[in-house]
């Protein structure tokens, strides 16, 4: 269990650098199927995380 809680942290930050980076080389309908419940992109202009 806390292998898994050490992960999460490293996990979203890595996912957020990935929807990042893909923004630039996706259009922004491709972009949005990758958007989650906790980080996803909006207007192609910003990063959102919601991470409690």
């Amino acid at each position: 269990m806390s292998d898994v809680l050490d992960a999460a942290p490293t996990h979203l930050a890595e996912s957020e650098e990935n929807i990042d980076d893909a923004r630039g080389e996706l259009d922004p309908e491709t972009i949005q199927r990758f958007n989650t419940s906790v980080i996803g992109l909006r207007y192609r202009t910003s990063v959102e995380s919601k991470w409690r």
